[in-house]
C-alpha cells in the first residue's frame, strides 16, 4: 500500500502537466437529439443537446447554427470561432491553423466576449489573439480527442448550411 500512493501522485502530476492554461471544462451527456432552436450555457456552446444532423466540417464565412455544430463536437470536431470584426491577417492565421485538419470548423460568431474561441465537446478556450500558441495545443488535444463521446463518427455528408 505504501507504493500505491507515490504512483498515484506521479500519475496525477503527469496528467496535470498536460493541461492547457485557460481551458474550461464541462460535463454533458451524449446523444441528446432535439429539434428546433436550443439554448446553451456557453457562448459558443461546448456540448449539450443538439440536432440529429451534424454540421459538415470546413471553413465558413457566415455564422453557423449551434445545434448542428454541437453534434459535430460530439463526433470529435473542434469549432474555431471568431468575432466578425477580426482583421484579415487574424483570419488568415486561423485558416492556416485548421488547414488540413478534417475535424475542424471555422466560422464567425456574433457576440463573443473574446476575439477567438475554440470549442470541443466538454472543453473551451477563449483567447485575445489568433496568434496565441494555446490554440494549436487545444486542437492537438481535442480534435478527435478522448472527451468526444462519438469520436470518429462522420464530420461530412450532413448539413452544410449557414445562418
Amino acid at each position: 500500500m505504501k507504493r500505491a500512493l507515490p504512483l498515484l501522485l506521479l500519475a496525477l502530476t503527469a496528467c496535470g502537466s498536460k493541461g492547457i492554461e485557460g481551458v474550461q471544462t464541462f460535463k454533458y451527456p451524449a446523444g441528446d437529439h432535439r429539434s428546433g432552436s436550443l439554448i446553451y450555457a456557453e457562448s459558443p456552446p461546448a456540448g449539450g443537446p443538439h440536432n440529429a444532423s451534424w454540421q459538415n466540417c470546413g471553413v465558413y464565412d457566415r455564422p453557423l447554427y449551434n445545434e448542428y455544430v454541437v453534434h459535430s463536437l460530439e463526433h470529435g470536431a473542434v469549432w474555431v470561432t471568431y468575432r466578425p470584426d477580426l482583421d484579415a491577417a487574424g483570419l488568415d492565421t486561423l485558416k492556416k491553423l485548421v488547414e488540413g485538419r478534417p475535424y475542424t470548423l471555422l466560422s464567425p460568431y456574433e457576440g463573443m466576449d473574446t476575439p477567438v474561441a475554440m470549442s470541443a465537446w466538454g472543453a473551451q478556450l477563449k483567447v485575445d489573439s489568433p496568434d496565441d500558441a494555446r490554440l494549436k495545443a487545444f486542437l492537438d488535444k481535442y480534435e478527435q480527442g478522448a472527451t468526444a463521446p462519438e469520436r470518429g463518427a462522420a464530420c461530412s455528408g450532413a448539413y452544410s448550411g449557414t445562418r
